[in-house]
């Protein structure tokens, strides 16, 4: 599979947040883009793969489809993966899993008998090494068994795309910043107005909200699995990296994030991360409890807030006291602003007493299901 060839590229999210994540992908150039189940599709060549895994803010993988089998039973399989050309995407001598991630209208329904068959004919007629397991392989196969199709698709990003590179420290039950980045933007949040989150704990939405206000690539200081491969051109990703800076130059002056916690050591965390992003200068962290917040000068724009919900941290009674303070120092000093705020309980959101829109589907969130509430202005 030669660079100009085109085939599927798959873009991974949580369930619920396909949507939005389509909306990103169309905006990026992307204009064939649609939903599936848990992503989104949309048929390209190499060089889309590279620079989706290095400038879309919401995916949480990459995978590039490379061939089907087509199979009745185990050892068809086994014969039939020793002739698949391997060669034109993976090279010999890399450390690769095969991860059978689903089987139906098939035969073969044992998915780690099928793995395994998969893997030991690469390991046998092409050269590579089996991996122990994920955190030991530097690829990746996943493959999908679907009437007897065995469809072939390679992670090209590897560590999952949530991991920008730049953050450590976290707190508790941390948010994904590639689901940050997509609520963010299901807020219509496009990066001119200020955010605000007062229950910010390691920072996650106002670091990714400065970051897309200031232009930086969301891939900028990692590496990719697709680095690995046969069809990596190194020219052509340093000329996709090239074209963002110039279309996103540095910007000189850019003010409008604000974070807060009652927890002092987390806002160290984000004044951490915030430096290792390189927008320590545009955000401002500061210990607050609920009652001391207060809209900074200039004009209104968006609350966003991801608080505890009670299932994994907290108290869930005192959490409607929290709730309920919440929404008064909204409703009494934030007019103007908006509100975004992710919780799994209803009755919590209603506690706040905000004039909530209707809610969309639940989005999959840590194995919770979580909704994204929002206002209008206030």
């Amino acid at each position: 599979m030669n660079s100009a060839t085109k085939f599927e590229i798959f873009l991974g999210t949580q369930p619920g947040l396909e949507r939005v994540l389509r909306d990103e992908a169309i905006e990026a150039g992307y204009k064939k883009a649609k939903t599936v189940n848990g992503g989104v599709t949309f048929w390209g060549d190499w060089s889309d793969v590279w620079r989706a895994n290095l400038t879309l803010r919401g995916p949480s993988k990459v995978l590039a489809r490379i061939g089907t089998i087509r199979a009745f039973h185990l050892a068809q399989l086994d014969k039939r993966a020793r002739k698949f050309a391997w060669g034109n995407t993976i090279p010999p001598g890399l450390r690769v899993r095969v991860e059978v991630v689903t089987s139906q209208k098939s035969k073969i329904y044992h998915a780690g008998a099928a793995a395994e068959r998969i893997e030991r004919a690469m390991a046998e007629d092409h050269g590579v090494i089996i991996a122990k397991d994920a955190d030991d392989a530097q690829i990746v196969i996943k493959a999908r068994i679907d009437d007897n199709n065995v469809i072939l698709s390679v992670d090209t990003s590897g560590a999952g795309l949530h991991k920008r590179g730049h953050k450590q420290a976290m707190g508790k039950a941390p948010l994904r910043e590639t689901m940050a980045a997509l609520l963010l933007r299901a807020c219509e949040y496009n990066g001119t107005e200020p955010v605000l989150d007062p229950m910010c704990g390691s920072g996650t939405f106002i670091i990714e909200a400065a970051e897309i206000a200031a232009g930086f690539m969301a891939g900028r200081s990692r590496r990719f699995a697709f680095e690995q491969l046969a069809t990596f051109d190194a020219a052509q990703v340093a000329q996709i990296r090239r074209d963002w800076q110039e279309a996103h130059p540095a910007p000189s002056k850019l003010q409008g994030f604000y974070g807060s916690d009652r927890n002092e050591k987390v806002i160290g965390f984000a004044k951490q991360n915030a430096r290792r992003a390189g927008i320590e200068q545009f955000c401002t962290f500061a210990p607050l409890a609920i009652s001391s917040v207060k809209p900074p000068a200039g004009p209104p724009g968006l609350v966003m807030v991801n608080p505890p919900y009670g299932s994994r941290i907290g108290n869930k009674k005192e959490l409607f006291s929290l709730y309920h303070a919440f929404g008064e120092v909204m409703r009494d000093r934030f007019s103007g602003w908006r509100i975004g705020m992710v919780t799994s309980d209803t009755m919590l959101a209603e506690s706040t007493k905000l004039p909530w829109l209707p809610t969309n589907a639940p989005i999959a969130h840590g194995g919770l299901k979580v909704k994204l509430f929002q206002t209008g202005p206030l």
